[in-house]
């Protein structure tokens, strides 16, 4: 669904001047058509969330699926790992490393799927500040994976991602899923969740899975699942 400038703002809470300086400057993806700007929905809320923009609830209208399809943040980190001291003294080397750990069935090429990240980044960083960055695919379904997962790997050494607060990253949270529903559902919830200082404590600490699991089901249980 393509959206206008006006429906765009309205969904997220501002004016059209604030929606348009976003394409302009901030990498909001929009088309022009018969000479006025059009922004796909998907576009809207993927990058909205990447921001921690709050959008208004109706923008998921028509988006639910079949129950079952939309992971818990609990069980799409324990599908995809946690893990500690990953090397990588770029973000190249970085990113090889973290596809080499994703839950990718046998017969998929793991360097399609670098190439996948990578492209992602071409259009924009995918770090989000204070050492976090969210590498995912523009395109979820094209990995065709059975189930959602986020593989979260924590750097041994931070690396530069072009992040907006200059700050280097060493939490990689990799989002793989196989429809885009699911991953804007992921990517929603991770996005609160990264927000919330529970989860940022954990953090903070010494490379600690056990801790960062109980940090995860702790908010989803303030959040009702």
């Amino acid at each position: 669904m393509l959206l206008n400038t006006a429906e765009a703002a309205r969904l997220l809470s501002t004016d059209e001047k604030t929606v348009v300086r976003w394409v302009r400057k901030e990498r909001l993806p929009a088309t022009p058509v018969d000479g006025e700007l059009r922004i796909n929905r998907i576009d809207l809320l993927e990058w909205a969330t990447d921001r921690g923009i709050k959008v208004l609830p109706e923008a998921y209208a028509g988006m639910e699926d079949e129950p079952g399809l939309f992971p818990s943040l609990s069980s799409a980190l324990e599908t995809g790992g946690i893990h500690c001291g990953v090397p990588g003294d770029d973000k190249l080397t970085a990113l090889r490393n973290v596809v080499a750990l994703l839950p990718l069935p046998p017969q998929m090429d793991p360097d399609f799927v670098l190439q996948v990240l990578l492209a992602r980044e071409a259009l924009g960083t995918t770090a989000i500040g204070d050492g976090i960055a969210i590498p995912h695919m523009r395109n979820p379904i094209l990995l065709q994976v059975p189930a959602s997962s986020i593989t979260l790997c924590h750097l041994a050494s931070p690396v530069d991602f072009g992040a907006l607060d200059g700050k280097p990253v060493q939490f990689l949270f990799t989002l793989v899923s196989p429809t885009v529903k699911a991953h804007l559902h992921l990517l929603s919830r991770l996005a609160h969740a990264l927000r919330d200082p529970r989860l940022r404590e954990a953090l903070k600490r010494p490379c600690d899975p056990a801790g960062i699991r109980a940090a995860v089901a702790e908010i989803e249980r303030s959040l009702g699942g």
